[in-house]
């Protein structure tokens, strides 16, 4: 795998934009835009091409290989923001590197720099590194604060857990019928993608004033997170064997309960035990009925 300095694919990215007749301006955002972030060798380049045109450079690909040897590509659909089309190309070079060409109009970014507030793709960080014409005048300082998640309501924690324990009840039909890809998709994605993610997210910002910018699909997580919730995490993902799937439920119901009563107490909402002892008692229920028709000798955990 070869390492790519940083400053050398800006400058990569400077020198072909100023060569290019379409191209009247070159942004970075995200990650790479945001002073003392945390990058790597794989962190993505998003870069934002404002073009006279964009249909030349949506329809024909062959500009994608000025930057190396193409991998694998996705090819964004055009779509209107604004009333302007826009469209992008998710690239990854053979390299490593990867690259999120996102392909807008001149139109667009004057929109934009014509708002009193940005968008929270440029508030999140951006760096002009070409400007023809002065597009970028008037865009406005970042402020670094976008995606950044803010207290949640009492409202928004109760229903956090609320819909967390709904779908356990999914996984638990799931394994019973030994439909293991469907249960698997609940416990590992619905469950701790979508609700228990949130929680540790909260109890994250919590520690840390609200100002940690979480990555996406829990990326990062172990970084922020105290050492003995992410072993417990850990602990909740399994193989295929239908009883450890079981067991990795009853521990991700262990770990919601323990995340979220510490959100809760520190923001002074109440946890919703009788809802967590009744689901749990369900639960055991139709754990006890799977294991009966399976034959499996019943030990209590």
């Amino acid at each position: 795998m070869t390492s790519i300095a940083g400053d050398t694919v800006i400058q990569h990215f400077v020198q072909w934009g100023e060569r290019q007749p379409l191209v009247c301006a070159v942004i970075l955002t995200s990650s790479r835009a945001i002073p003392h972030a945390y990058t790597d060798a794989f962190s993505d380049y998003d870069i934002i091409l404002v073009l006279q045109e964009i249909k030349p450079f949506y329809n024909d690909r062959n500009w994608l290989d000025t930057f190396g040897s193409v991998l694998a590509l996705y090819r964004d659909p055009l779509r209107l923001d604004r009333g302007f089309e826009r469209a992008a190309y998710v690239t990854q070079y053979e390299s490593g590197l990867k690259i999120d060409f996102n392909l807008w109009p001149v139109e667009l970014l004057k929109s934009i720099a014509s708002e009193s507030q940005l968008p929270p793709e440029f508030d999140a960080g951006y760096q002009v590194l070409v400007d023809k014409t002065h597009l970028t005048d008037g865009l406005q300082p970042p402020t670094y604060n976008a995606y950044i998640p803010k207290p949640p309501t009492d409202d928004q924690y109760q229903t956090t857990i609320e819909e967390f324990f709904l779908d356990t009840t999914y996984v638990a039909k799931f394994l019973w019928r030994d439909d293991l890809m469907a249960a698997k998709h609940i416990l590992d994605h619905s469950l701790k993608q979508e609700y228990l993610r949130r929680m540790l997210e909260w109890r994250i910002e919590i520690d840390h004033a609200w100002s940690v910018k979480p990555g996406p699909y829990g990326r990062g997580l172990k970084r922020w997170l105290p050492p003995d919730v992410w072993a417990d995490l850990e602990d909740t993902y399994t193989g295929a064997d239908l009883d450890s799937n079981w067991t990795a439920l009853f521990r991700t119901i262990d770990l919601m309960r323990r995340v979220a009563i510490e959100v809760g107490q520190r923001l002074g909402y109440s946890y919703p035990d009788n809802l967590e002892s009744q689901v749990r008692g369900y639960l055991l229920r139709v754990r006890e009925s799977d294991r009966q028709q399976r034959g499996v000798k019943t030990i209590d955990a």
